[in-house]
């Protein structure tokens, strides 16, 4: 992983001393599934079952260099699955941070939790697993400096733009089978500034049947 993680500086997705740290720290191996332990280190995503994946390292170091996630804030992190991105946030966010990370399919927000406890981050009060649709965020916890969404939507929730702080980021895919990233900036109440990253592929973000 140290080879992928110097690749990923030298091509300059990775950037920010913190994030760089964070992925040094916090092992990818320990959030892979038995059988693809062996890929970790690859730049590719892995299964993690239920038709998830853990995604790419590139995927990941690209959005969260987007959402410039500071010491103390909290953190809304949607479509946990493995826990990885979860993990890399409570790293990032430090002693004082908080990060609460939503997963819609039971067995997956079991194996985030599992995961996370290999750090500690969730007797320490650090993370906080939730099993829930993640499109209605999760306003009991709101505001939020800061929501990270690994799964795609047609468009960004509302609910989620709502809980988000001014001055906080958000950084999601939207779109079909052509998606493309938004980092959207809310700026004041009901104010938003966009800009859009094309060419990734996420899976979608799974809504409760109601």
């Amino acid at each position: 992983m140290q080879n992928l993680i110097k690749e990923l500086i030298s091509q300059n997705y990775l950037k920010t001393p913190k994030i760089i740290e964070a992925f040094l720290k916090i092992k990818r191996e320990d959030f892979t599934p038995e059988d693809f332990k062996k890929d970790a280190h690859l730049n590719i995503p892995l299964p993690i079952g239920h038709n998830q994946t853990i995604s790419q390292p590139l995927t990941v170091a690209f959005m969260l260099e987007l959402l410039q996630p500071k010491e103390g804030e909290k953190i809304l992190d949607i479509g946990s699955g493995s826990g990885w991105t979860a993990v890399l946030l409570a790293y990032i966010t430090g002693k004082k941070g908080r990060v609460c990370a939503v997963e819609r399919i039971p067995e997956l927000k079991e194996m985030g939790e599992k995961n996370a406890s290999k750090y500690n981050f969730i007797k320490n009060g650090r993370i906080k697993f939730f099993c829930l649709d993640g499109s209605k965020g999760l306003p009991d916890e709101a505001p939020f400096d800061k929501i990270h969404v690994a799964a795609a939507a047609a468009q960004i929730p509302t609910a989620l733009k709502d809980q988000l702080k001014i001055g906080g980021r958000l950084i999601m895919p939207v779109g079909d089978s052509s998606q493309e990233l938004i980092l959207l900036e809310k700026i004041g109440e009901n104010q938003y500034k966009e800009k859009h990253y094309p060419g990734f592929v996420f899976v979608p973000l799974i809504k409760e049947n109601k």
